[in-house]
């Protein structure tokens, strides 16, 4: 009898990657906070990892890898500025924090299912 890694490590891969394509929406928001225009973005981590699960059980997803197509939203401001810029310094470093933090802990928990199948695989 094999080892199916899809069931054994359950929606953590697609949670990790997920929080990945964030961290990489949240810096560029950071990054372009003085830029004209620029309009902040970011990603529903919950409606994303729903949609994922989702593809997980019609079994769509494993065939053709994790989904990283996620549909990216614009970030309204609270108070917007003069020249169009709607990153909020403090609001953008807030969720980028607490993003960082989830992924350690998405990191986390597949790190401990690896370490599980380990010792399954080893017969421990």
């Amino acid at each position: 009898m094999g080892i199916s890694f899809d069931k054994a490590l359950g929606v953590h891969p697609a949670a990790v990657q997920l929080r990945l394509a964030r961290a990489e929406l949240l810096s560029a928001n950071l990054a372009n906070v003085d830029t004209p225009n620029f309009q902040a973005k970011d990603i529903d981590f919950a409606r994303e990892m729903q949609r994922s699960v989702a593809q997980m059980q019609s079994k769509s997803i494993a065939q053709s890898g994790f989904a990283d197509t996620q549909q990216v939203k614009y970030r309204v401001p609270n108070q917007p500025s003069r020249d169009g810029n709607t990153v909020a310094l403090d609001v953008e470093q807030a969720e980028f924090s607490k993003n960082t933090l989830d992924y350690q802990t998405s990191l986390a928990f597949l790190n401990s299912k690896i370490t599980g199948l380990k010792k399954a695989i080893e017969g421990k």
